[in-house]
């Protein structure tokens, strides 16, 4: 009776250790295969070669999905821009307002000539892992602008594109100050000299608003815009002005005086712009200056 107790407590105790064993090595396996997918995860962030593939097969998939085509059109852009711009490049798309609908290019045609195409183009910061749309795109994805190192630095551009014969090129682009948290682009004009400006719009997560950076075509569509950033939040606003009655955009910074439970509009300063420095000037005060 003896004997068999002892066989017994020690054929139990051995099926613990394999087990055991069997678990621990299971695991080791199970951790294993994920490195190993982190890893390949890190190294197609740093392959440009690899992520050009994986936007042409996306490109493919949506050509076989567009039942109707048009020289120029925007899959066509994106081609150009896949083909021609450094890698990391990628053309934004637009902020989703719901769920189920489609992230659409963020893509102007030009109303009265649509041979010339606006587009938001983003490009990865050279030496940090390639930036992803997704990250960049969107009211949360503007936080990215207190630390984007970690998912790659997006440097945004406002391009315009001409198509000829079939082609495109590019007329110009200029930079757009922000990186992350994009949204729209459109088209406004400004009735007072009725000059046309791009408005691209960014999410600013941070002060509950937005932040728009305003293009006018001042010396028409072929010459670099004018910049002239405008923006609204909970306490605090600058909105579009004509102070000084020449044909460059002035703006009214709104004051608010914020006691902690109460936010409450106290005054606005004008600022005009001093095209001899190529800054925004404080009307009252002069050395008090902004460069859009």
């Amino acid at each position: 009776m003896i004997f068999y107790t002892s066989m017994t407590k020690y054929f139990i105790n051995f099926l613990i250790i394999m087990v055991s064993l069997t678990f621990l090595g299971g695991c080791t396996k199970e951790n294993g295969d994920n490195e190993k997918d982190q890893i390949s995860q890190k190294d197609i962030a740093y392959l440009p070669q690899n992520d050009a593939e994986i936007q042409r097969y996306n490109i493919e998939i949506r050509k076989k999905q567009t039942l109707q085509r048009f020289p120029c059109d925007t899959i066509s852009l994106m081609e150009f821009v896949l083909d021609n711009f450094p890698e990391g490049s990628y053309l934004v798309t637009e902020d989703r307002t719901s769920t189920y609908e489609l992230a659409e290019p963020a893509v102007l045609y030009y109303p009265s000539d649509r041979n010339y195409v606006f587009g938001v183009v983003a490009r990865s910061k050279p030496g940090e892992r390639l930036i992803e749309v997704k990250n960049i795109v969107g009211y949360d994805q503007s936080y990215i602008d207190l630390d984007s190192t970690e998912l790659g630095t997006a440097f945004f551009y406002l391009v315009l594109f001409k198509c000829e014969n079939g082609f495109f090129k590019v007329i110009w682009e200029t930079p757009i100050p922000s990186h992350g948290g994009y949204n729209y682009i459109s088209i406004q004009k400004w009735h007072r000299y009725s000059i046309d400006f791009i408005k691209t719009n960014f999410h600013y997560a941070q002060g509950v608003g937005n932040i728009s950076y305003n293009y006018f075509l001042v010396d028409g569509l072929e010459k670099a815009p004018h910049l002239l950033m405008t923006y609204e939040g909970i306490n605090f606003k600058r909105t579009i002005a004509d102070v000084n009655y020449d044909r460059y955009p002035d703006y009214f910074e709104h004051i608010y005086y914020d006691d902690g439970s109460r936010i409450t509009p106290s005054d606005s300063i004008p600022f005009i712009w001093n095209q001899k420095d190529s800054v925004y000037q404080n009307l009252f005060n002069k050395k008090h200056t902004r460069p859009y």
